[in-house]
C-alpha cells in the first residue's frame, strides 16, 4: 500500500487472522487500514502475517508455528515493532513479548499513539490521556520488572503495599483526575455552545480521512489543517458561515474508525457533543474508498450509541475526482459484474436512490458540485431556521434553480 520508502520509519511487521466472522478479504481490508494507521504513527510495513483460525489463541492470539515463523522474520530483518490488528490482552502481551523481545502493539495501542501526535488543545490531551491511563491500567504487571519488589523501610514494614499496588493507585488517581478535569472543560464548552445563540448548528460527521476538514476549508473560508492521514483532526473546530444571507454554524468533528477502541469512544463522547447537539448532520463518505459502504455502516453504529441517528442528514459522496470504476469486459460472457464496476451513475441508481436529495456527489479538493451542495444545505438549514425564527422568513428567500449562491 505504502510503496515510497523512508529509512527514517520504524519498521514493523503486521499481524491479522482470518476467522468465520472474518474471511480473507475483510481481513485484508482490515491490515490495509491497520498499514496506513501505522504510517501515519511514523511507521513502514515490511511484512504481513495472516493466519487461519476458530478463534485467536488466548495465550499468543496466533498458532505456535506462525509466531516461530514471526520471530525468525524479526530477527533476521531487524524489526523492531509487531503490530496485531485486534486489541491483545494484558497476558497475550506479556506473552508475545518475552517470544518476540521487541515492541508489541495492539490496533488500540497504535490508535492512541496516533491520538496523542494529534491532540493540540489542552481538551484533546486531557481526553487522550484518559484513555491512554484508562488502557494502561490492566497492563501495568507486565512492564517493569521491579514492580512485584516489596517496599521496605521506615514506616513501610509489615505487610506494607507492592509496587505494583502503588502504582496501579496512581493511575487510577491519575484518572480520576483526568475524568474531574474533563467535567470541568465539559462545563466551560457547554456555556460556550449557550452562547452561540438560537444559530443553527451543522455537524461534519464521517470516516476518518473522508475530507471532513478540507470541506470545511471550502465552506467556512477557514485554514483547518487537512491532510492525507488518518485522525488529521482531533479538536472539534467551530466556524460560522453564511450562505447568501443565512448565517450558521458548522463543527467539523473527530473521525470514526472500525474497531475504535472502548477507552476512546468513552473519552470521546464529550467532544462528541457537538454531534448530539447539532440540528443537521453532514455525513462526508469517500466514495473512492472500495469500502466506503462499510465505512458508513461504522459511523452509524457510533451516531447510534450517542443517539444521533435519527437527526436530519444529508449524505455527501466525497472525492468524485478520484472515484475510479474497475473496467469491465461486456463481451465476457463468464466474467460477473459487481459493485466494483460501478459507475458513479449507476450507484446513484442503487439504495442511493432511496436518500433522494439528502445524496450529494462532490469533490471539496476540486470544488465540483460545491453550489450544488450550497443550495441543498442553504435549503435545509433555512428550514429549520424559519421554524425558529418565523418572522424572519422574508429575510432568506428560496435559492432559485440554477442561480448562483455566494458564500
Amino acid at each position: 500500500m505504502i510503496e515510497e520508502k523512508d529509512i527514517s520509519l520504524e519498521k514493523a511487521v503486521l499481524i491479522g487472522i482470518i476467522t468465520q466472522d472474518q474471511d480473507e478479504e475483510i481481513s485484508k481490508e482490515y491490515l490495509d487500514e491497520l498499514e496506513f494507521l501505522t504510517y501515519t504513527a511514523g511507521g513502514e510495513v515490511e511484512k504481513r502475517f495472516t493466519q487461519k483460525m476458530t478463534m485467536p489463541n488466548p495465550k499468543t492470539f496466533i498458532g505456535s508455528g506462525k509466531m516461530e515463523e514471526v520471530r525468525e522474520y524479526v530477527n533476521e530483518n531487524d524489526i523492531g515493532t509487531v503490530i496485531f490488528d485486534d486489541e491483545l490482552s494484558p497476558a497475550q502481551e506479556r506473552n508475545i513479548s518475552k517470544i518476540l523481545n521487541c515492541k508489541i502493539l495492539d490496533r488500540t495501542n497504535l490508535i492512541l499513539d496516533i491520538f496523542a501526535q494529534r491532540a493540540q488543545t489542552s481538551y484533546a490531551r486531557t481526553q487522550v490521556e484518559l484513555a491512554q491511563c484508562e488502557y494502561l491500567l490492566p497492563r501495568l504487571k507486565g512492564m517493569w520488572t521491579h514492580l512485584e519488589r516489596q517496599k521496605g523501610g521506615i514506616g513501610m514494614r509489615g505487610p506494607g503495599e507492592t509496587e505494583i499496588e502503588t502504582d496501579r493507585r496512581i493511575v487510577r488517581d491519575k484518572i480520576s483526575l483526568l475524568k474531574k478535569k474533563i467535567e470541568t472543560i465539559d462545563k466551560q464548552m457547554a456555556v460556550q455552545r449557550g452562547n452561540r445563540g438560537k444559530l443553527v448548528r451543522v455537524a461534519l460527521v464521517g470516516y476518518t480521512n473522508v475530507g471532513k476538514s478540507t470541506l470545511m476549508n471550502v465552506i467556512s473560508k477557514s485554514e483547518v489543517f487537512a491532510e492525507n492521514k488518518l485522525f488529521a483532526t482531533l479538536d472539534t473546530t467551530v466556524r460560522k458561515v453564511v450562505i447568501g444571507n443565512l448565517p450558521f454554524l458548522v463543527s467539523d468533528t473527530v473521525g470514526f474508525i472500525r474497531k475504535l477502541p472502548t477507552q476512546l469512544v468513552e473519552s470521546f463522547k464529550s467532544t462528541l457533543d457537538e454531534v448530539r447537539e447539532a440540528d443537521l448532520l453532514l455525513h462526508v463518505v469517500d466514495i473512492s474508498h472500495s469500502n466506503f459502504e462499510e465505512h458508513i455502516e461504522s459511523v452509524n453504529q457510533i451516531l447510534d450509541e450517542i443517539d444521533s441517528k435519527d437527526k436530519p442528514t444529508i449524505m455527501v459522496f466525497n472525492k468524485i475526482d478520484a472515484y475510479e470504476p474497475e473496467p469491465f469486459d461486456d463481451d465476457d460472457l463468464i466474467a460477473e459484474r459487481t459493485k466494483s464496476n460501478y459507475t458513479i451513475e449507476e450507484w446513484k441508481r442503487t439504495w442511493m436512490s432511496r436518500v433522494g436529495d439528502n445524496a450529494l456527489f462532490i469533490s471539496a479538493l476540486n470544488k465540483e458540485n460545491m453550489d450544488e451542495f450550497r443550495k441543498r444545505v442553504y435549503k435545509e438549514v433555512r428550514e429549520i431556521h424559519v421554524t425558529r425564527f418565523p418572522y424572519n422568513e422574508f429575510l432568506y428567500p428560496d435559492i432559485e434553480e440554477g442561480g448562483n449562491v455566494a458564500l
